[in-house]
């Protein structure tokens, strides 16, 4: 039975990586925000602007209770996701948790191109998207390094080194 937690900043891969890797090994992949966003008909921003982060983030916590009982399946959680209640320590009681870890600069790349797609970047310039990244990262770390394994998720750029992490993380984790 497989059942992988991604967990790590937004941008850090964690749909790229999960969708690729579930394809490889054959199992399911489920994006815990898109479960959310399916479950209850609204985006995840529509339901933070409604009901607040507090609401979202219990909303989540049942989601990832939810998910978390399936098997053969790999979860690509939200960024915030390890970072509220006990979810790090839950996810490593129900399965194998990986950080994807990636430096600031590369993270600001990947976001920046992304931005307009980010609800929480879309206003920034890019002095204050790097900064904003960087003070994030220094809050998140210390629960993302919870995670029972790490990997290096920096080459997610196109299709061969998407196809070539999966086949690094396989021989990681022996999956």
């Amino acid at each position: 039975m497989t059942r992988i937690f991604l967990i790590g900043y937004m941008g850090a891969g964690k749909t790229t990586l999960g969708r690729a890797l579930a394809a490889a090994i054959g199992v399911e992949f489920i994006d815990l925000d898109y479960y959310i966003e399916e479950r209850f008909r609204k985006t995840v921003s529509q339901i933070f602007a409604e009901k607040g982060e507090e609401e979202f983030r219990n909303i989540e916590r049942r989601m990832l209770h939810e998910v978390g009982e399936f098997e053969n399946v790999i979860i690509s959680t939200g960024g915030g996701t390890p970072c509220f209640f006990d979810n790090v320590e839950y996810m490593n009681a129900q399965g194998t948790t990986v950080f994807l870890d990636v430096p600031l600069e590369r993270l600001f790349i990947r976001l920046s191109i992304a931005r307009s797609k980010r609800p929480l970047i879309k206003d920034k310039n890019d002095d204050e998207l790097r900064a904003f990244i960087g003070e994030q990262l220094q809050k998140r770390l210390p629960h993302y390094s919870k995670a029972l394994h790490t990997f290096r998720a920096d080459k997610l750029e196109d299709r061969t080194q998407i196809d070539m992490s999966v086949e690094a993380f396989r021989r990681q984790f022996e999956v």
